[in-house]
């Protein structure tokens, strides 16, 4: 069965009554999780798309920024969406779904985060509104302000992006210490690793924008310290 047809399944009880949220709670361990993941990043996406008042855009569009999603499977990824933006539930309710079904692991978490950055960059713009909901979502999330300040800088555009920051390290660390965090980023961006945090397969070019961004910061600070 596809992700897609899976995600199906898990919201059909939506049909019901039941909250989204409430969904949530049935996918908390594999395979399940890579649904819950798709759900979690499509359910805030719907959310985040009411934050910034553009609720017309191409949301399928912003969500093939993170997953791929076959012509015949658009119908599904669109009803999530749908149906999360109809939810009365708000985001931060949602946000702590999940913070739940992720505790202890920041990972997961921080890939989520990535899923919503990509979907807020979509239409080429990040609305001030977009950064205040993001911000809320990583501090329901459990992750620090320099944590949150490491991702938006590795997504959101910027002339000149403070590689130190991008990497998540202080201009006063020394080179080993600089290099030994760039290599734990390009070890937890591998492909097998992500998916085992759960992070669905459709959604592995999150690790490929990652993966660039580390790499052009551990370069930028080499080449600035032989310099």
């Amino acid at each position: 069965m596809s992700l897609w047809s899976r995600i199906a399944a898990a919201v059909s009880a939506l049909a019901t009554g039941e909250s989204l949220a409430v969904v949530f709670d049935r996918l908390r361990t594999p395979p399940e999780r890579t649904v819950a993941f798709t759900i979690a990043v499509i359910a805030l996406g719907a959310k985040m798309a009411k934050a910034d008042g553009r609720v017309t855009r191409n949301e399928v569009a912003a969500f093939r920024e993170v997953f791929t999603i076959p012509r015949a499977e658009e119908s599904n990824a669109a009803r999530v969406f749908d149906l999360a933006r109809q939810d009365v539930a708000g985001f931060e309710e949602y946000a702590g779904r999940i913070a739940g079904m992720f505790r202890g692991e920041g990972a997961p978490l921080c890939d989520l985060m990535e899923g919503l950055f990509f979907i807020a960059l979509a239409d080429g713009d990040y609305h001030p509104a977009e950064d205040a909901f993001l911000a809320r979502v990583a501090e329901i999330f459990g992750l620090t302000e320099r944590q949150f300040r490491t991702l938006r800088a590795r997504f959101v555009p910027d002339a000149a992006p403070d590689p130190y920051t991008v990497l998540g390290v202080e201009p006063g660390d020394d080179l080993d210490t600089i290099r030994k965090v760039w290599r734990a980023e390009v070890r937890e961006t591998h492909p097998d690793r992500m998916q085992a945090r759960g992070v669905p397969e459709e959604a592995i070019r999150l690790a490929e924008k990652r993966l660039i961004a580390v790499n052009a910061a551990w370069e930028q600070i080499v080449a600035e310290r032989a310099a």
